[in-house]
């Protein structure tokens, strides 16, 4: 490799790295919706938790679906 990285490669370099993000997002707009909402309609903690295990699945969900599309993309080694 000459040091230099194809537009490809940076792409797939971005996607892998924003991968990171996707959890920690998805669990803390759970708890800010779920607080909220808490607040608004006064059913402490009970909002704030689902919220907050909503966010932990949808976030595990796309987490998921992201890592098997980047397993897909992956050309075989040769």
């Amino acid at each position: 490799m000459n040091g230099k990285l194809r537009r490809p490669d940076l792409r797939r370099l971005s996607e892998l790295a924003s991968l990171g993000l996707v959890l920690p997002s998805s669990i803390i707009v759970g708890l800010f919706f779920g607080y909220l909402l808490d607040r608004w309609l006064g059913t402490d903690p009970w909002l704030l938790l689902a919220f907050t295990v909503l966010g932990l699945v949808s976030g595990l969900l796309s987490l998921f679906r992201a890592l098997k599309k980047q397993m897909k993309d992956e050309p075989p080694d040769a």
